[in-house]
């Protein structure tokens, strides 16, 4: 695996060539208050591992399996509360667009621009996103090859903006399944970007629940751990304080509760494998 990757200066720290971020928040804003108490409990959980923790939550969930759920405050509420949310609880912000004319105002509030998965061959959607010189953060979509992620960085670099990360996310195998190919992550991490893994949309099982998207939170803390001793720079999770009343990806979101776990899993990976390269070197 490349030794060294691009990486990025965010309030204080930086994600990529050797670090590790933190990102972690809701599946959706459903509550100015459910986001800053995420916030501030997820960056005390992070500044105490002296970890770069960004918030994350969606303003608009486009992509819902039925018509009739939840989707989000939506756009000018939601950056407001995503404006909120990083003023009081001083904490970096991301979130996904799903337009091409959501990019500029998104990129007025937030530190990344992050790509949907399903939407990660969007030539235009990419190109807004770029020319607002945000940290872009692509996730691969359940169908692509990692190898072919070079092409969705491509079109951010070539609209001028290379300050990309790459996402695993879990690759569709068969119907309502998500499998992880860890490979993956160093193909990708091969193209000198940092790669954050997605423990939680990994354990997703799409449209599983009949109306709406199923999964196993619990599967999420092996998966991290694997995708630590592989080599990521950034591992995202979405948390909620009781999952089973969230409004949306209930299921495979960790309870907030057990973050502190999850995290503790991650870093004792994580350091174990920084000490082994230090130690082949």
């Amino acid at each position: 695996m490349t030794s060294s990757v691009r990486k990025y200066y965010i309030d204080g720290k930086f994600i990529g060539n050797g670090s590790l971020a933190v990102i972690a928040g809701p599946c959706s804003l459903e509550s100015p208050e459910l986001g800053l108490r995420v916030a501030k409990f997820m960056k005390r959980l992070c500044d105490e591992r002296g970890l770069l923790y960004i918030f994350k939550a969606s303003f608009d969930k486009a992509n819902r399996t039925s018509v009739h759920a939840w989707r989000g405050p939506g756009l000018e509420k939601g950056l407001e509360q995503l404006a909120e949310i990083k003023s009081k609880a001083d904490v970096p912000v991301l979130t996904d667009i799903h337009e091409s004319n959501q990019a500029a105002p998104v990129g007025e509030v937030v530190d990344i621009i992050q790509i949907p998965a399903f939407l990660c061959r969007q030539t235009d959607l990419l190109v807004a996103a770029a020319k607002t010189g945000r940290i872009i953060n692509i996730k691969k979509a359940q169908f692509l090859a990692p190898e072919d992620m070079i092409y969705a960085a491509a079109k951010c670099r070539e609209a001028g903006n290379d300050n990309i990360i790459l996402c695993e996310r879990g690759t569709s195998m068969g119907y309502h399944r998500l499998v992880v190919d860890m490979t993956g992550l160093i193909t990708m991490r091969e193209f000198g970007y940092p790669v954050m893994f997605d423990a939680t949309h990994s354990v997703q099982r799409p449209g599983g629940l009949g109306g709406a998207s199923g999964g196993d939170y619990r599967l999420a803390f092996p998966l991290a751990r694997a995708a630590a001793a592989v080599g990521i720079d950034a591992v995202f999770a979405e948390t909620h304080p009781n999952p089973k009343e969230a409004l949306s990806d209930g299921p495979n979101m960790i309870p907030l509760d057990q973050m502190s776990t999850f995290l503790d899993e991650v870093i004792a990976i994580h350091e174990v494998r920084k000490q082994g390269l230090a130690d082949s070197v």
